[in-house]
């Protein structure tokens, strides 16, 4: 079991350490949570991204539903809807990111839920609900949210301010295999929208990035913090959380993360039952039990992501030094740094081709 006096010594990134006395970690004895009479002996099958759940969340909720879950993990947005798009082959509640959900509806991939099913809802904090993507939480519950910036090896490149650090390091250097995040940091130093639909800015975006590919020495499928682990590279453009979950396995000092200078991207991830799910009703208890308090704290404590659940955060089940370090939980001020990826509507194919061609032609 992580020990959070252990984490956040790890984590304290050069931000002063403030002590939080006789904080306890939160166990499934803490959870209030109860399932719902009827669903003994049924099947959920779950699709989520890689490192993104709690130690023992699947099993918890196994024990209290009387349930089986099957698991399985998807790398990037792209993959999960890919699949979607060939026809459900069986999965109950898929995990997606705020500008890849619009797609999905547009193009019917997923199916409404009935917030009735999932009173815990109201748990989730005011500015994290009715987002644009889903205006009325039609089909979405919020999940978790962070950041994507830059990992690396503090004994080998010293310190990153910038993103021109990354693209200059004269060393090897690991890509997020991902489309959006790649293409919205050329276009931000490019000066142009992060969210850009014009191809003429999609192109010269694919371009910059091209002419920065000299030390990269491979597009990582959200592993980018192993090879970082394992000495493939000293740089690594990926997912704060994932960055967290290697430093504190580490105990060890040699790893940092930053966001640079000229701003990142921040995201939520939100929860939804896909069209064609063989147990949609299961998936909204799902959804609900994700939602509890303590639940959602040991999630959080686990996979060092931030959470828009304000139940999970007034209940004392995450330490107070966590939640106030803006390089994990962003303050307000910090938030001006970062950018949302937005819906790109049929531009999905501009940046689809220009990213095929950045593959190619840099051979990686």
């Amino acid at each position: 079991m992580r020990k959070w006096l252990v984490v956040w010594l790890l984590l304290c990134l050069a931000l002063p350490v403030f002590a939080q006395d006789e904080f306890v970690e939160p166990t499934a004895d803490d959870i209030q949570w109860t399932c719902p009479a009827g669903f003994e002996g049924q099947t959920l099958n779950v699709y989520n991204w890689t490192t993104y759940i709690g130690e023992t969340t699947i099993q918890d909720f196994e024990r209290l539903c009387g349930v089986t879950v099957n698991y399985d993990n998807f790398d990037t947005n792209e993959q999960m809807v890919a699949r979607l798009r060939q026809g459900n082959p069986g999965y109950d509640i898929v995990f997606a990111n705020e500008y890849i959900i619009p797609i999905m509806i547009r193009e019917g991939l997923v199916q409404e839920i009935d917030l009735a099913n999932i009173p815990n809802i109201e748990n989730v904090a005011e500015r994290w609900r009715g987002l644009d993507f889903d205006p009325e939480n039609r089909y979405t519950v919020p999940y978790l949210w962070g950041t994507t910036g830059v990992a690396y090896n503090v004994e080998k490149v010293g310190e990153i301010n910038s993103w021109e650090d990354v693209f200059n390091y004269d060393g090897p250097v690991a890509w997020i295999a991902d489309i959006r995040t790649m293409f919205s940091v050329a276009l931000k130093m490019l000066g142009y929208n992060p969210s850009s639909t014009d191809p003429d800015e999609i192109n010269e975006a694919r371009d910059y990035l091209l002419e920065r590919t000299g030390n990269v020495v491979t597009f990582a499928d959200d592993d980018g913090q192993l090879l970082l682990e394992r000495g493939e590279v000293d740089i690594a453009i990926e997912y704060s959380g994932d960055v967290f979950q290697l430093t504190i396995d580490c105990e060890c000092d040699t790893f940092s993360y930053a966001i640079p200078q000229e701003g990142s991207i921040a995201d939520i991830a939100s929860m939804l039952v896909p069209t064609g799910a063989p147990n949609p009703e299961l998936a909204q208890v799902f959804m609900d039990y994700i939602l509890d308090p303590a639940v959602n704290a040991m999630i959080v404590n686990f996979t060092a992501y931030a959470t828009p659940n304000q139940a999970a955060i007034d209940s004392g089940f995450i330490p107070e030094d966590f939640l106030s370090n803006p390089a994990i939980t962003p303050n307000e001020e910090a938030m001006q740094n970062l950018w949302f990826l937005e819906d790109i509507g049929d531009a999905e194919a501009y940046y689809s081709d220009a990213w095929d061609e950045l593959r190619i032609l840099s051979g990686r």
